[in-house]
């Protein structure tokens, strides 16, 4: 039986990259996969994005990929690909990806760590990624994020910016964190502000990962951390475009009522949250149906409201 595909507004398609194998879901790999074949034929097939994937379990990917029902008729899986060692990691894990047919690499995901020189540690990465490019081993349409450490609420250090140019020289993207396992992973919203604006002066695209899976800010019941919203996260990249003061792109990151966010979708309009779009490319999430719940019983996805609400 033929599935119906019901059509995702241009801002919402690809918002979300499944991420289900890490923290809190880390899901088994196996399960993780056959759940991301399903959301892949499903009427909400539009939101999904990539497989997230760690390097170190690319060859366990591949096994899972190989021996499942089927594989011989399936098509390469969509993987974005977190690269968890420094830049000499970069190479095997972009051949690991490329030479194996069940896998289809979309992006690579790399965090910079040597806080003592980010320049320095961006210029390793960026010179890794050149490399496979110029080998033909990473194709120009893979996205490559770079992951910047947190600032927590200090100003950015001369170090962090210079990096995010050398990031945005080789027109790479951002990866911000949004939060943890503990209240200190969470950035405050003048710090989240602060870092998107970096981002968009810049021209960098940018994806988000871990503690944004909720449309809304609101806090945890059963950790008490405060959570960024998504729409909130969309709506404050929107404002930051406009040119909005740091302290009014906050104030909208903090914004929790269902009825706010919703007008400011509203008066915002599609096309302005496309271009949004544009520079807020996706964000990481545990769960697929979690969002899309969140955007059906905002009313954002009334055509799926009768199934998924």
């Amino acid at each position: 039986m033929s599935i119906i595909v019901t059509p995702i507004p241009d801002h919402y398609r690809a918002l979300v990259d499944d991420a289900a194998i890490f923290p809190p879901g880390n899901a088994e790999l196996p399960q993780a996969v056959s759940a991301h074949r399903e959301h892949k034929n499903a009427p909400y097939t539009e939101l999904v994005g990539a497989f997230v994937i760690s390097d170190i379990r690319l060859p366990e990917l591949i096994e899972v990929l190989v021996d499942a029902p089927g594989a011989e008729h399936s098509d390469p899986l969509p993987v974005s690909v977190v690269v968890t060692g420094g830049a000499g990691s970069v190479e095997p894990a972009v051949r690991w990806a490329v030479r194996a047919g069940e896998v289809d690499l979309r992006c690579i995901e790399l965090a910079l760590r040597d806080e003592s020189d980010l320049a320095h540690n961006a210029r390793r990465f960026i010179a890794a990624v050149e490399q496979v490019r110029t080998d033909g081993h990473l194709g120009e349409d893979v996205t490559v994020h770079v992951e910047t450490p947190r600032l927590f609420d200090a100003p950015p250090t001369p170090s962090w910016l210079v990096a995010l140019d050398e990031i945005a020289a080789m027109n790479m993207r951002l990866k911000f964190r949004m939060g943890g396992a503990s209240a200190e992973s969470f950035p405050s919203s003048g710090e989240l502000a602060a870092c998107i604006a970096a981002a968009l002066d810049r021209e960098l695209p940018f994806k988000c990962t871990a503690g944004l899976h909720n449309a809304l800010r609101h806090r945890d019941a059963e950790s008490g951390f405060e959570h960024h919203g998504f729409l909130n996260v969309l709506l404050a990249t929107r404002a930051s475009l406009d040119g909005a003061a740091p302290d009014d792109v906050a104030a909208i990151l903090d914004a929790s009522e269902a009825k706010t966010i919703t007008r400011m979708l509203d008066e915002t309009g599609s096309d302005g949250l496309t271009s949004a779009r544009r520079w807020f490319t996706s964000f990481g999430s545990c769960s697929v149906l979690e969002p899309l719940r969140d955007l059906v019983e905002l009313d954002l996805l009334p055509d799926l409201k009768s199934e998924y609400a």
